[in-house]
Parts: structure tokens; sequence; C-alpha cells
């Protein structure tokens, strides 16, 4: 009995592997935007599509950013300057888009601008704390993908959203998980809107690598420095111990990091130029692995995994 169903399974998995092996011709013709090329993820596809010979249009938020970046790569390879929480610089960049692919359309968006501070227990923050992230990795990325949507429909192109298993599991508080099941939600909306013009959505979902949003040094001043800001109620509720524990909690998560982000850039490459581009890529072992199928435990069970370390703090 189980014989002529592992065979099947083999040939499932044989089929898939077929199916998504093949990759789209003439890339040398496609224009793909990226935002937050200064460093991390964006940084890498960016040069990666370059060398693939693709027009890559790259944003960055900082001048020092696009100089290193335009030093990596190829003369094909044009940068602006873009916050993506800057409305009139996102129609501005809309205009500068449409003056490089004219009538082609824009093949590619990749919505990877993104920031993680603050992350700390919610108790310990204010609305603006959450405003900050939303700004950015939500609001920013509806808002740049709205304005494109002309070009991209024109070219029956790729819309690919950076999600993350935050997007699945909420762990940690603040606006980054929020912020990350937001864009799962717009992605999945938007990709059944266009499904009928042509147009593709796909979401990365990476687990934790190691770029400057998880820089250990960094989140660690940014707790500490939340802590001392908090509520005196939150101070006396929490407890020293509390913040304690949190700290070693989140020096843990970012100490085991994944440095190949290459396994993230090779997902949104895949999203990009296959026939048969995945609605979701999990990125990562960890996250299909572990992260993936905690998300569909019963809610008991995803809690003591994730909240353990914390759990019996106060008791």
């Amino acid at each position: 009995m189980w014989l002529p169903l592992l065979v099947i399974g083999g040939l499932l998995l044989l089929y898939r592997w077929y199916r998504q092996s093949h990759i789209l011709e003439n890339l040398s013709d496609k224009y793909v935007f990226i935002t937050g090329c200064d460093t991390g993820f964006g940084n890498l596809l960016a040069k990666q599509l370059d060398k693939r010979g693709m027009k890559v249009l790259a944003a960055c938020l900082t001048e020092k950013g696009a100089e290193n970046l335009k030093k990596e790569a190829s003369s094909r390879l044009q940068t602006v300057m873009l916050d993506v929480t800057d409305s009139q610089g996102v129609r501005a960049t809309t205009a500068w888009i449409e003056q490089h692919v004219r009538g082609e359309g824009l093949w590619g968006l990749v919505n990877n601008a993104g920031i993680s501070i603050p992350i700390a227990p919610n108790g310990w923050l204010n609305k603006e704390d959450f405003v900050k992230v939303l700004n950015v990795n939500l609001l920013g990325m509806i808002d740049v993908t709205l304005s494109l949507l002309p070009l991209i429909i024109r070219a029956r192109g790729r819309i690919i959203n950076v999600s993350s298993v935050m997007g699945r599991l909420a762990f940690v508080g603040g606006g980054y998980s929020v912020s990350r099941f937001g864009v799962e939600a717009f992605s999945d909306s938007i990709r059944r809107e266009l499904r009928c013009f042509g147009v593709s959505v796909s979401v990365i979902e990476p687990s934790s690598y190691k770029t400057p949003a998880t820089d250990m040094e960094t989140t660690l001043q940014s707790l500490h420095s939340l802590w001392s800001q908090a509520p005196l109620w939150a101070k006396e509720t929490y407890g020293q111990q509390y913040f304690e524990v949190y700290c070693r909690f989140i020096q843990y998560k970012l100490s085991k990091c994944n440095p190949h982000i290459t396994q993230v850039t090779d997902c949104m490459e895949h999203a990009l130029t296959a026939v048969h581009p995945w609605a979701r890529y999990s990125a990562g072992w960890i996250t299909k692995l572990f992260y993936l199928p905690v998300s569909y435990l019963p809610t008991f069970m995803s809690d003591y995994l994730l909240a353990h370390p914390l759990s019996n703090v106060t008791e």
C-alpha cells in the first residue's frame, strides 16, 4: 500500500521540480525595479540580476549606498534615491522608471525595503513605535506597488513582496510582525486581483538572516533605550528579570542568523525569471522544517514552542 503512495509522491515532486526549472528567455530585455538596495538582500539581488544581464533599476536610501552599488555593477544598472515613506518621492520615482521602460512596461517589482527596529514587548512601546515600522514595511510597499501598477500590468510582469516567517508567526512584539502579516494579506488580495491581467505575485518568507537589519549591537541598544523610556507601570509589571531574559532571548535569536543570504535572493531571482513562479517561497531549511510546520500547529502548541523562554519569568 505504501509503495504506490511513495512512487506517486516521488513522481509529483519530480514533476514539480521539472515544472519550476523552466526559465524565461530574453531576460536581457526585461526591467526590474528593486527597493532597499543599499545593503542586504536588495543590494545582493541587484548585482545578481545585473550579472544575468537584466536591466536593473535600484532604489537606495542613501547616496553612499547608491555609489557603492554602482562600483560593483555594470553600466546597465541604474540607481535612484527613494524613501518609500515619501509619497511625493514615490511619484517622482515612478516617472523616472517610466522614462526608462517606455512602452515595454516594468517586468519586475521587488518590494524589499524594510526595517525591523523597534522590536520589543508591546507593553514597552507606543503608537509611534508601530507607525515607524508600518510606514516602511507595509504602507510604503503598498504605495510603491499601486504607483507602479500600470507599468507592471503593461508588461504582464511580476510583483515580489518580501515578508518573513514572522508574517506567519508573531513571537516578538513591535510593528515588524504586524507589518509582515499585512504584507501577506495585501499580497494575497492583489495576487487574486491581478491574475486575469497576466501578473503574478510572489511572497518571500525568509527566517532570520545576517544583514544590517539583524545587527545584534544595534538591536540590543534599541532594547535598552526602550526599556529606559518605558512607562513606570511597565517597568514595575514586567520587572528587571523579564528585561534581562528578553535581551538574552533576542541575543540568542540574532546569534543564529543565517549568513547565507543568497538563499533568499535565489528565491527572488526564481520568482522573477521562472516560467512558473511560486506564490510563496520559504527561504532556508529552518523555515521549511520548523517555522512553517509550527505555523500549522494548534495555538497552544505554537505558544509553548515560541514563548517558552519567557513563560516562567513572572510566575
